[in-house]
């Protein structure tokens, strides 16, 4: 048990001195774990959708998530934090290269969220379903043009 407590140990401090502490190591490693938050609390609505009868509820707190996360999006890409820089990322270097589209790209996010959140505010459980779907779209856009797969 103590060697293997030992090879534990060993393993995290040799994980810790691989990790990238620089400032675009950093930012790169805080914008993929907040884009999980937003993946889990889409998938979270997604699954509530999906049943026959949804906790308007719990959509209504994802969905606040969502909304709260969506204006930070644009901040989470600062220079030195991308592939051009050797970071471990799936960003595109386009995010950086095509500055105007990205706006644009997380303008569209933001909207969707917001619309999702005022819709989710109405009750109307097919409404919701749609607003999702255009929100989905807005990630997918995103995806698309300026995310690894």
């Amino acid at each position: 048990m103590k060697h293997a407590a030992k090879i534990a140990t060993l393993a995290c401090l040799m994980l810790a001195a691989c990790a990238d502490n620089s400032p675009g190591g950093k930012a790169a490693h805080d914008r993929h774990e907040k884009f999980e938050e937003i993946g889990e609390a889409f998938k979270a609505i997604s699954d509530q959708l999906k049943g026959g009868s949804p906790d308007l509820a719990a959509v209504k707190a994802e969905t606040a998530k969502i909304a709260g996360l969506a204006p930070q999006v644009k901040d989470w890409f600062p220079a030195g934090s991308g592939p051009q820089d050797g970071k471990s990322t799936e960003a595109k270097a386009e995010i950086w290269t095509k500055p105007a589209e990205f706006q644009q790209a997380t303008t569209r996010f933001v909207d969707a969220s917001n619309a999702l959140q005022a819709v989710v505010a109405t009750g109307d459980a097919a409404a919701i379903g749609a607003s999702a779907k255009t929100l989905g779209a807005a990630c997918k856009g995103c995806h698309d043009k300026f995310r690894e797969d």
